[in-house]
């Protein structure tokens, strides 16, 4: 993965802040905060094949992935949604780790943000 490619869209996320450079800094602690929480979980989950839950989890990091503007990892975790919620867990892995790199840089990105902000 080419590190200079940003992941991070911030367009809908200064929508959402309409300019308010606090409320904004509020909502990257918290989905920093979420990042490891959201891998492990689904990881988790996929692991103890427990795919109603993986399926909820998936859902919740959809959301707030695209207040990012990270549309792949939308769709990716939109995918492992729907294969989590008809039980074909087989496909699943691929999609999961290309959601954890992108999460990962997405972090990555994020704290240098604030650092440089």
């Amino acid at each position: 993965m080419n590190s200079n490619l940003k992941i991070i869209d911030f367009s809908h996320l200064n929508s959402i802040a309409s300019g308010d450079d606090d409320f904004k800094k509020e909502l990257i602690a918290i989905f920093l905060e979420q990042i490891p929480v959201f891998i492990n979980n689904m990881k988790k989950y996929l692991d103890n094949n427990k795919l109603e839950k993986l399926a909820r989890e998936a859902h919740t990091a959809k959301s707030s992935v695209l207040i990012f503007g990270m549309t792949n990892s939308g769709t990716l975790l939109k995918e492992i949604q729907l294969m989590a919620e008809s039980k074909n867990s087989t496909e699943i892995q691929p999609s999961l780790e290309e959601v954890e790199k992108e999460l990962i840089q997405a972090k990555t990105e994020l704290e240098n943000f604030l650092k440089e902000g």
